[in-house]
């Protein structure tokens, strides 16, 4: 039975860690979107600057009616952009976010997430319990509208605010949100000053991963170690013969059988090593013309 998937794009030092168990789950703010979970928020002129506790739901569906919807500002409304940002700060300081893709082979997301084709996609069982709450992003022309009563009304689910310009629709994300309160906070800011947090992922939940077509060799000689004892696949991505897209190499299938693909490919993974395919990965190497023209830095 083919397994239901979802992928995350990563720079190898991502892909570490995850593959040590700990993934991040990151604040809304930290994100390279600056409009996520921040719609357009509609008060009354007299509540345009008025500080305002909200209640969030961070599992429940979108509903099929919600109060969010506001054609025109009419008389006596306006857009306020200092409670759409104190709605965000809110959620800064309450959820972090799992980004995943439905998409395994995007060449938009290998080169923005994945270290320009350096990195890695992680390909993990969506259907593991880790994964619970999934939230499909909505993909919209115009940004979402909303009233400040549907916050007022009810915890609000946040499955209502995951909605993206349709530029972004090549990104096929799933979401996964949690409450920071269950997260660690290790001491490590990111680059924008947000705490990180993470979330212990087990090892069971990751069914392979896919290096780059431009992954280097000691990278990937070093994932081979960190997966070689384990039930995780490992593929190395190559540029296919015909159109756009990639073709994956097998090195180890996913699951009992551990046993080393070796290919002129990913001959390089096994050089210089003390298992017992360094001796057929050199003769391939030296024998085989493909060899001389795969893996190069320059």
């Amino acid at each position: 039975m083919e397994k239901n998937l979802l992928y995350k794009y990563v720079n190898v030092s991502t892909l570490k860690r995850i593959l040590g168990g700990a993934i991040r789950l990151t604040q809304p703010g930290a994100f390279n979107d600056p409009f996520e979970l921040l719609p357009e928020i509609v008060v009354r002129t007299d509540q345009a600057e008025e500080q305002i506790n909200l209640s969030f739901d961070i599992l429940s569906p979108r509903r099929e009616a919600p109060l969010d919807t506001v054609v025109q500002v009419t008389d006596g409304h306006v857009a306020s952009d200092f409670t759409s940002r104190n709605i965000l700060d809110q959620l800064n300081r309450q959820v972090g976010i799992l980004c995943l893709s439905k998409s395994p082979n995007s060449i938009l997301m290998w080169s923005h997430y994945a270290d320009q084709y350096q990195g890695a996609v992680i390909a993990f069982d969506a259907d593991h319990e880790f994964f619970t709450g999934q939230i499909p992003v909505e993909y919209v022309d115009e940004r979402p509208k909303k009233h400040i009563d549907s916050y007022k009304a009810a915890p609000v689910p946040l499955s209502e605010l995951c909605a993206k310009s349709v530029e972004w629709q090549y990104e096929q994300e799933v979401r996964i949100i949690r409450a920071l309160h269950d997260c660690n906070k290790t001491e490590v800011l990111d680059a924008r000053g947000f705490p990180v947090f993470t979330a212990e992922v087990p090892q069971e939940a990751i069914h392979f991963v896919s290096m780059g077509e431009r992954t280097p060799v000691p990278e990937q000689k070093e994932i081979f170690q960190l997966l070689h004892k384990t039930k995780i696949g490992l593929t190395l991505s190559a540029v296919d013969n015909v159109g756009y897209g990639f073709r994956q190499e097998i090195v180890l299938y996913p699951g009992d059988f551990r046993n080393p693909t070796i290919s002129p490919r990913t001959a390089h993974i096994f050089d210089g090593t003390n298992s017992p395919f360094s001796e057929m990965a050199r003769w391939m190497i030296e024998n085989h013309p493909t060899s001389k023209l795969v893996n190069k830095t320059l």
